[in-house]
């Protein structure tokens, strides 16, 4: 059998190079990169998440559930509904808390998304949010 002398190199499809060498600096550091904003977080959040990365996870979430805003938290809330993130689940909900926020929400981009590709967790919202006497119209609201 005949070796190469050469590696081959290996191909990641579904990750853009960006993340992969933030994906790379961390694990070879321990630490992110000094400037790392909410698009890139999300992305290494999905990546630590399917390398079972943990402290990596932990750090994006984090930045995630500390830079809630209505333009944002409907795409937060379908990446936590998708990968399993609570707790950034939570802070959404936590934010979605107020009706000033929520409206804004209904109001972006995201929200389509958002209702097409996770419908329960708007569900889940619609019950969270309800005050407990209004059971009977959260009922028929939820069918």
């Amino acid at each position: 059998m005949q070796e190469s002398s050469a590696a081959s190199p290996i191909e990641i499809r579904d990750m853009e190079a960006d993340v992969f060498k933030s994906l790379l600096h961390f694990i070879y550091t321990d630490s992110v990169r000094p400037v790392l904003d909410v698009v890139m977080a999300s992305h290494l959040l999905v990546a630590a998440d399917r390398y079972n990365i943990m402290r990596l996870k932990q750090i994006c979430e984090e930045k995630l559930c500390n830079h809630i805003d209505s333009n944002m938290v409907a795409t937060y809330l379908a990446l936590a509904e998708q990968h399993g993130f609570s707790r950034l689940k939570e802070a959404c909900f936590q934010f979605l808390a107020s009706p000033s926020n929520l409206e804004a929400m209904m109001a972006s981009d995201g929200y389509e998304h958002l209702k097409s590709s996770c419908p329960s967790v708007l569900k889940e919202l619609i019950a969270r949010i309800m005050p407990a006497e209004l059971n009977t119209a959260k009922d028929i609201i939820m069918i």
